[in-house]
């Protein structure tokens, strides 16, 4: 008898979110166990809990998902869960804190049906925020080259840094300043791609900008609260076309976007191998897009 698919919610905020709780049994879980204000201390000896209650050839019916407002909390919980496991007693893990994997996989694949992203150029606004973070380590796994755009350059360089120090190669990487007139109207010329990742409510490039654009193939906006953060670009814009780009609004991604949060749940119960962060999320989105080209 095949043993039930659990799902251990770890989140970093006084209440798990009900959200993910939600999708996660759209996607599959069938018994959802919730832990709320996880501290990355107390990780080791939960995820113990669920490697040592189940035989190895069960324990892909057991997995983690690591969620929370918190990001730089929940990253820390998701690297101490990955380092308390050993085989061959793994249990599959994901982590989408405040959506912002899931969200920026969606973005990147969104903009890469209309500009092929390798030798690309974009520009992230707002890119030292989580969302806008992971766009530029997508974008820059798929060799485009990303100006890091952020009111602080010093926040901007510390952004590279960051990703440098994961692997990512620094030539592909320019940190600018959103208040250089001079950086930000280069990276404005030269990107065929832009993504506005920043706060709700902050609008991070203006019409007068937008037309400057000359080289632009597609915007992506991911703000949902007005003002938007790229002017004239509307909340459920989908591929809208506009002075000859493709425009995006935060629910012209979202859908996408669930459905590579519900797919990469699913996917953890496939095996008990599974890391699965903004670039595996990546490849779930383009198989969801394939399959869906498929059945059309």
């Amino acid at each position: 008898m095949s043993k039930r698919r659990i799902l251990i919610q770890l989140d970093t905020d006084p209440q798990a979110s009900v959200f993910d709780a939600v999708v996660a049994i759209d996607a599959g879980a069938e018994r959802l166990l919730q832990y709320s204000n996880i501290k990355p201390d107390q990780v080791r000896d939960l995820v113990h809990g669920a490697m040592y209650t189940r035989g190895p050839q069960d324990l892909k019916n057991t997995a983690v998902f690591v969620g929370g407002s918190n990001v730089v909390h929940g990253e820390q919980v998701f690297r101490n869960a990955i380092d308390a496991m050993f085989d061959p007693f793994k249990v599959s893990i994901m982590i989408d804190c405040n959506g912002s994997n899931s969200t920026a996989a969606a973005a990147v694949i969104s903009a890469s049906k209309h500009v092929a992203l390798e030798g690309s150029t974009a520009l992230v606004l707002g890119a030292t925020g989580p969302v806008g973070l992971r766009v530029a380590k997508i974008l820059a796994n798929e060799k485009s080259t990303v100006y890091l755009s952020s009111r602080s350059l010093e926040r901007s360089q510390e952004c590279v840094d960051q990703l440098v120090a994961q692997g990512l190669p620094p030539g592909r990487l320019i940190a600018i300043s959103s208040g250089d007139q001079t950086w930000t109207d280069k990276a404005i010329r030269e990107c065929q791609m832009v993504f506005a990742c920043g706060a709700a409510g902050i609008r991070l490039m203006s019409d007068d900008q937008l037309r400057q654009a000359k080289s632009l193939q597609v915007a992506v906006d991911l703000n949902a609260v007005p003002p938007l953060g790229i002017d004239g670009i509307g909340l459920t814009d989908k591929a809208t076309q506009r002075e000859g780009r493709f425009d995006y609004g935060a629910l012209g991604v979202g859908g996408l976007k669930m459905k590579i949060h519900k797919a990469s749940v699913a996917s953890l119960f496939e095996s008990n191998t599974k890391v699965i962060d903004c670039q595996e999320m990546m490849t779930i989105g383009r198989d969801i897009l394939a399959k869906e080209a498929i059945a059309s």
